[in-house]
């Protein structure tokens, strides 16, 4: 071994590879000590929320929400069902309501509770709000419970409709069906009566 090499190997041994394990451990520490982090896809306006920053019933709220609003948003902006939501759908004022309650609505109420919850975290969920008799936390949650029940009404209203569009369609092709069928079985017993009284006539006229 040369002595270039020798030194490269030293290099590697003590330089470059002690480096490496120290930020290794610096990254790994700083994963396992950072905050736990809130991500809401159907919200993404609201980015990542630290775990801590929000009590349990808030972010129980916001869950539901999410996954309401998901469901939401394919049942009134994917309006020719092709799957996706594109140009080619209708924009109706449905969809405009629950797109500005989740990206924008929404958002501002958490962000304007995290205000108040960094200014003072106690202080939000206990002190009631001047002229009001509610605290920050329940004024959020009097928001969120607010949306939560008029996401409930849309979901129950379309499957309502969705509902009664089968009824109609089998009640449109027991019709189409039937009909024929009915018709079919009248002209069956119309002839038989015809061919009785053929029988009959001819009966007579051989007496």
């Amino acid at each position: 071994m040369t002595q270039v090499t020798a030194m490269f190997v030293m290099f590697i041994l003590y330089g470059v590879l002690p480096a490496a394990g120290l930020y290794l451990g610096y990254r790994g520490i700083k994963k396992v000590t950072a905050p736990k982090m809130l991500e809401y896809k159907a919200m993404p306006q609201l980015g990542y929320i630290p775990e801590k920053s929000l009590p349990t019933e808030v972010k129980t709220l916001l869950d539901k929400i999410n996954q309401k609003g998901e469901k939401l948003r394919v049942i009134y902006g994917d309006t020719n069902n092709d799957g996706k939501i594109d140009d080619t759908d209708t924009v109706t004022e449905t969809y405009i309501m629950i797109q500005n309650l989740m990206d924008k609505h929404i958002p501002q109420a958490v962000a304007d509770y995290r205000r108040l919850h960094d200014l003072d975290g106690q202080r939000a969920d206990t002190t009631k709000i001047k002229h009001s008799g509610v605290t920050g936390k329940e004024a959020l949650l009097e928001v969120l419970n607010t949306v939560d029940r008029q996401f409930d009404d849309l979901l129950d209203a379309s499957y309502h409709q969705d509902g009664q569009k089968l009824l109609v369609t089998n009640r449109y092709l027991q019709q189409r069906f039937d009909a024929p069928t009915t018709g079919s079985n009248t002209a069956r017993a119309s002839d038989i009566v015809i061919n009785e009284q053929a029988l009959s006539d001819k009966n007579e006229s051989q007496v």
